[in-house]
């Protein structure tokens, strides 16, 4: 195995356990006599080593800031195991906060650094797992983790693998199907219950895995605030607030995407909980032209955008975003209206994305009071050794 070695005083994170090893920290690398090739292969497991000789770990090596992105703390041999103990550990967890029963059939079963594999994600939808790989090296042991999934976690029979844009080659996947993993697998369409809620899953052309699990607490509260209420629900895709707010009787609700594709799913998903329903309605928008002149039509509103932000040097104009957007929001609700705005840039910290809805409030001078603060749900779970995986932020406001 190909030995990474730290520059003094850099394995200090890593006995922290934190999982990432950034370029700067590596003072060489030192490849095994045998070794075919004339340096590390991205995505291979190479062992780190701290400057004084110490094994801190195991990781997969990578191009790029982060270098090693690790899978094992210690100077024990990582075990044959390593993959069912992962896994197993994962499942357990979510069935022990109650996610999978017969109303829920989708959840997230691998969250990268908060399950301790970082660079991977898996979800559960039905007896489907999708596998996403974020690093070359989880998606060269996709096979490996794809069999793990089948042996541990009970309702799953078969996986796909949805390769990620952002890999540095195209994955070339294997399977009698393409995505498929496993064998005979595949249908032309998926459904998975959510609270109770039937919605429509695209593997291939939806985005991440085909549908956004992490927003299932904050759309069971939006439930609760929805009784009698006209509501907006900007940034749709698939529509699962709008669907709960029909579900928690509101009495009228809009859905807006730029995507008319997305506008397309909405309305296949409303169709599936309210046939014939009449309280709703789909546009193919713009945010800022369709916010530009809605005064009082609304008193709620959901602002759910996509990442302004995807690294560090893109955090001011993300700011700058979010407080023109929540800006255009406060002008237009009605008084005694409820906002629900996130942020799920992970580059922009939570205290960033309150002082940017802070301001637009201000820069209205409307009266705003905060309900509630929203973050991921449990089966996105945080590394304490990782804080940089709390990337969903929310607020829920209510505005005179």
């Amino acid at each position: 195995m190909t030995t990474v070695i730290l520059k003094k005083g850099k394995e200090e994170s890593l006995l922290r356990f934190h999982p990432w090893v950034f370029s700067g920290a590596i003072e060489r690398v030192v490849l095994d006599r045998d070794y075919p090739y004339s340096s590390p292969r991205e995505g291979e497991r190479v062992k780190v080593v701290g400057h004084g000789g110490d094994t801190l770990g195991v990781g997969h090596f990578q191009v790029g800031s982060i270098a090693v992105r690790m899978l094992w703390f210690g100077s024990e041999p990582m075990p044959r195991t390593f993959w069912s103990d992962r896994i197993r550990s994962a499942y357990e967890l979510r069935l022990k906060a109650g996610l999978i029963r017969k109303d829920n059939t989708m959840c997230r079963l691998l969250h990268g650094e908060g399950d301790f594999v970082p660079g991977l994600v898996a979800d559960i939808y039905g007896d489907t797992a999708v596998i996403q790989a974020h690093s070359v090296g989880m998606h060269i042991e996709r096979q490996a983790i794809a069999q793990a999934i089948l042996q541990q976690v009970e309702p799953v029979r078969q996986v796909y693998y949805k390769s990620d844009d952002t890999l540095p080659f195209k994955a070339e996947i294997e399977g009698d199907k393409k995505g498929w993993l496993t064998e005979n697998a595949g249908r032309e369409s998926y459904t998975a219950l959510e609270n109770g809620l039937e919605f429509g899953i695209d593997f291939l052309g939806g985005q991440k895995t085909g549908f956004f699990i992490d927003q299932r607490n904050n759309r069971s509260l939006l439930e609760h605030y929805a009784m009698g209420r006209d509501v907006l629900n900007m940034f749709c895709y698939t529509g699962g607030f709008s669907v709960y707010a029909l579900r928690g009787g509101a009495n009228l609700v809009h859905s807006v995407d730029v995507s008319e594709r997305a506008v397309k799913i909405v309305n296949e998903n409303i169709s599936r909980n309210f046939p014939d329903c009449t309280r709703h309605q789909a546009f193919a928008r713009e945010a800022f032209e369709y916010m530009a002149d809605i005064k009082d039509k609304y008193d709620l509103i959901v602002l759910d955008p996509p990442a302004f932000a995807k690294h560090r040097d893109a955090v001011r104009n993300a700011l700058r975003g979010y407080q023109k957007l929540n800006a255009k929001a406060f002008e237009q609700i009605r008084s005694g209206g409820i906002l629900f705005t996130f942020s799920c840039s992970q580059a922009v910290d939570k205290e960033q994305f309150r002082l940017a809805v802070f301001s637009a409030a201000a820069q209205t001078g409307r009266r705003v009071r905060i309900l509630h603060q929203l973050h991921q749900p449990e089966d996105h779970p945080v590394n304490i050794y990782h804080p940089e995986g709390e990337y969903l932020k929310g607020l829920v406001l209510y505005v005179e």
